[in-house]
């Protein structure tokens, strides 16, 4: 999948330029959407202009999102996340 060519806001993806860790319920609002729908994906690493920054630490992230999302949402939702790079850029996908 190359990330520029999907990326922007639809109901089947949303982007985030970085983890919020001190304000997961921005984020975790589109985990649980997505979860209660037919899916989705939650890209970190985008701007809102639609450009990959990438993330500094995507190991941390996906640990921490990971954590999050499992003490956070009730049910825990089935999810996946993996990393993509592009123009050398880490995202994460969600």
């Amino acid at each position: 999948m190359e990330i520029k060519n999907i990326i922007g806001e639809t109901t089947e993806y949303d982007k985030k330029l970085k983890l919020e860790v001190k304000k997961p319920k921005s984020w975790c609002k589109s985990i649980s959407a997505f979860a209660n729908t037919l899916g989705g994906f939650l890209i970190f690493g985008i701007s809102d202009d639609n450009q990959i920054v990438g993330l500094e630490t995507p190991d941390k992230d996906a640990e921490l999102i990971s954590e999050i999302i499992k003490t956070r949402l009730n049910p825990i939702p089935e999810f996946k996340i993996s990393f993509h790079t592009e123009d050398g850029n880490v995202v994460l996908i969600v």
